[in-house]
């Protein structure tokens, strides 16, 4: 009589991604001699371009050397799948030692939404892997002229859960540096702008699953997503309806580039609980009618099947990871709010569909202006 074998639990694993020169060589060197990183596989594209500078205790085999800290690490072979899937065969045969945390290092100018798709919505790899969150490097010096050059740049920027500003030191202009760090933030609200100093645990831990056990973490991850003082849309008066409807195309934006002009945040409320299926429905029409203009959406909603806690939702272009039940509100703000970052998308446009959703009529905005001559 065989036993079941028991679902082991899904180990963490974080995504290591930024644009070339960003400094991933040293910061994965650096995190590879930290205690806290003991028991990792990295998993990098190639070994060549990646110079490590350990003491390899031994190659495994083709494609795989384990390190004096005991991180292993494997190139991505042909494809990420292939690669995940042979790791868990591996692990789950006994012919590798137990891994606590599996950080993948993405090259260049990759956009992380395929390697997301990946692991939240392959059956096996998400049951086997839980994200556990982006982390973006960044250059100080070449940083605004990337984002400046590359779109993919701002998809990795968005994508972010930590951002890790690299070359500080060696960045010549400080303003400069500080106009970096306030692009950076209002590309992404909320994702907290680190050194590369930083320790290992703070760079690749503390993702999603995080946030959701600490209240003050989940307020500020909140928050961030509104620009700062504009709390428009929190009262449905409709006599600031002009000035809600000129809010964010591009006015507040004048010194920065044109691309970010066209990324803008807000936020969606609803004062009365709705139905898990309900937003559901909302979710996949947003994801199919306007997904490429997506770049992230997070919030709680106020389910009305399950009154004691919210359901944390968290999308990074049009993938979304899966939705955690909190056994608790944050706050005694006990209303859905969702955050969302768009490209080239109205904040009307969504507002609308949204209150569809609800079953409450349409912003007053979005009635035609001809009829006051």
């Amino acid at each position: 009589m065989s036993e079941q074998p028991v679902r082991p639990e899904p180990t963490p694993l974080t995504l290591l991604t930024g644009f070339l020169g960003s400094g991933k060589t040293t910061l994965l060197n650096r995190l590879l001699k930290d205690p806290a990183l003991s028991d990792t596989v990295v998993l990098i594209n190639e070994f060549g371009e990646i110079g490590l500078d350990h003491l390899f205790v031994e190659g495994i085999e083709d494609g795989m050397i384990l390190l004096a800290s005991g991180c292993l690490c494997c190139t991505i072979r042909d494809d990420l799948i292939v690669t995940l899937e042979d790791l868990l065969r591996r692990l789950d045969n006994g012919r590798m030692a137990p891994f606590r945390r599996l950080v993948i290092e993405t090259t260049g100018l990759a956009d992380p939404a395929p390697v997301l798709n990946v692991l939240i919505n392959h059956p096996y790899l998400a049951m086997r892997f839980k994200l556990d969150g982006v982390v973006t490097l960044v250059d100080a010096v070449n940083g605004m002229a990337t984002l400046d050059a590359h779109p993919e740049a701002l998809r990795q920027v968005v994508a972010a859960d930590r951002l890790v500003l690299t070359k500080t030191d060696i960045a010549t202009d400080a303003r400069a540096v500080e106009a970096l760090r306030k692009r950076l933030g209002e590309l992404n609200p909320g994702s907290a702008i680190l050194s590369p100093d930083a320790p290992a645990e703070a760079i690749v831990g503390a993702g999603l699953y995080d946030i959701a056990a600490r209240p003050d973490e989940l307020r500020r991850w909140l928050a961030a997503g509104t620009p700062q003082g504009h709390d428009h849309d929190h009262h449905h008066d409709h006599d600031d309806a002009h000035g809600h409807h000129h809010h964010g195309h591009g006015h507040h934006h004048h010194d920065v580039n044109r691309h970010d002009a066209s990324i803008r945040a807000f936020t969606l409320t609803a004062e009365t609980p709705i139905r898990e299926a309900t937003f559901d429905l909302f979710w996949t029409l947003l994801r199919s009618t306007h997904g490429a203009r997506l770049l992230r959406l997070k919030g709680l909603v106020a389910l009305a099947e399950h009154p004691e806690g919210p359901l944390l939702v968290h999308a990074v272009q049009q993938i979304l990871h899966p939705p955690v039940l909190l056994p608790a509100w944050p706050d005694a703000d006990r209303r859905s709010r969702l955050v969302l970052i768009v490209k080239d998308l109205e904040e009307e446009t969504v507002a609308r569909l949204w209150s569809a959703f609800l079953g409450r009529p349409a912003p007053a905005q979005s009635e035609p202006h001809h009829h006051h001559a």
